[in-house]
């Protein structure tokens, strides 16, 4: 494959952006020292002023990317009528992720949920409100994916292939009739893993998978993403986002798409959006809106927590999914096998989109639906969601109060 860049320029990618991490940290801890000294400083401010200087400190002190995995904080949960406590369990330690359960302190079985996160740039706890609200009538898990800098060279390689594995072995760890609900990027390798299982009569085939604002055929209503990467070859994307991990980190000399870059091409399709929202934290920290600041503050501490994908399942995704749509056109292989969708015949499907999705457009997951000609007109089912953008598909008021009722009646048609 043609190199358009040297390997010494891909390996200062992430060194320059470690530099210069380093360099702003000092200003960071500054700032964060600061603003804690205002309220003991008597300048001859007025307390508004005091209010603003220290509202544009913490500003400057946030302005941080982190790398590790923040808690997802699920202690509890309503169940019926009374509150319960939640521990978080992992069940299976693999290289490049884990099988966590969200265990419940409750005697009534409920259906087992496998959620499988995307691996796309930031961790699992992306979906904390996802899990939180699945977990009120359901047994959940989670795929908890590693940071690719943090898996030393001596575990290998972790491709698409590997992915769809790694599905197939969590949901035999689960054990059989179980359910599977995707969040974007992996409803490719969802139905994948089905269609294998199902073809394989693997006792552990579960009973229905969802799909949710995944690129199933992203040549339906093409979004900014999907054009993207139809404009530059995969050699491209190799020479120019692909970087070598520092040896300061356990995967020193894995080559990755760093997070920094995924995060700051998501930044980049709506800078305008972030720019207002940062304004708005300016201003209800100066006027003590402690509420209204913590809900902001909490969304871009997850935000800007980044992980790294490996080199090999990153270019595989855009050169399989995005531009040659191999699933949709019937040439997805796993293990050198090709994917036969019409395979699945016991597995319900239900398909869910975003009205206003500038991610994954309408039609790209509801194909999924032509490519399960097996499938029973019963066992089928997709849900359109007016007025929400992509992760309203997945979190926040619409996603808990009208989709997510779909998706639990649904789980329990085909219990």
């Amino acid at each position: 494959m043609q190199q358009i860049v040297s390997s010494g320029d891909r390996l200062m990618l992430y060194e320059n952006y470690q530099i210069q991490d380093d360099l702003i940290s000092p200003w960071r801890a500054m700032a964060k020292s600061f603003q804690s000294s205002l309220s003991g400083m008597n300048w001859g401010l007025a307390e508004s002023w005091k209010a603003k200087l220290s509202a544009g400190m913490e500003l400057f002190s946030r302005f941080e990317i982190t790398h590790t995995r923040p808690e997802f904080g699920i202690n509890s949960v309503t169940v019926g009528n009374r509150e319960v406590t939640v521990t978080t369990e992992t069940v299976l330690d693999l290289p490049f992720g884990k099988l966590l359960r969200f265990a419940k302190d409750i005697d009534t079985r409920q259906p087992r949920v496998l959620v499988l996160a995307p691996l796309s740039g930031h961790f699992a706890t992306l979906l904390t409100g996802t899990i939180k609200t699945l977990l009120r009538d359901h047994e959940v898990f989670v795929t908890d994916w590693a940071n690719a800098r943090d898996v030393p060279l001596e575990h290998g390689k972790f491709g698409m292939d590997d992915y769809v594995t790694y599905i197939i072995r969590f949901l035999e760890e689960i054990g059989p009739k179980a359910h599977l609900v995707a969040v974007c990027q992996p409803c490719v390798q969802a139905l994948a893993a089905v269609a294998v299982m199902s073809e394989d009569h693997h006792p552990a085939t579960p009973l229905s998978m969802t799909l949710m604002a995944g690129p199933i055929d992203p040549r339906q209503s093409p979004t900014a993403v999907n054009k993207f990467a139809l404009e530059k070859p995969i050699e491209w994307f190799q020479g120019m986002l692909i970087s070598q991990v520092p040896e300061r980190f356990a995967g020193a000399g894995r080559r990755v798409y760093p997070g920094f870059v995924q995060l700051n091409a998501f930044i980049a399709m709506n800078m305008q959006r972030h720019q207002a929202a940062h304004r708005r934290l300016y201003d209800h920290l100066a006027a003590g809106e402690i509420v209204e600041a913590n809900k902001i503050k909490h969304f871009y501490d997850e935000y800007f927590a980044v992980l790294d994908l490996t080199e090999e399942f990153f270019l595989e995704t855009v050169e399989r999914i995005f531009q040659k749509a191999e699933l949709a056109t019937g040439n997805l292989t796993y293990l050198g096998r090709k994917i036969d969708p019409r395979s699945i015949r016991k597995t319900g499907l239900l398909t869910v989109e975003g009205g206003r999705d500038d991610i994954c457009a309408l039609g790209q997951t509801a194909a999924a639906h032509d490519l399960c000609g097996s499938l029973r007109p019963h066992l089928r089912r997709h849900h359109l969601q007016a007025n929400v953008g992509h992760y309203g598909v997945f979190s926040g008021k619409r996603w808990d109060k009208e989709i997510y009722p779909v998706l639990r009646n649904f789980i329990l048609s085909v219990e």
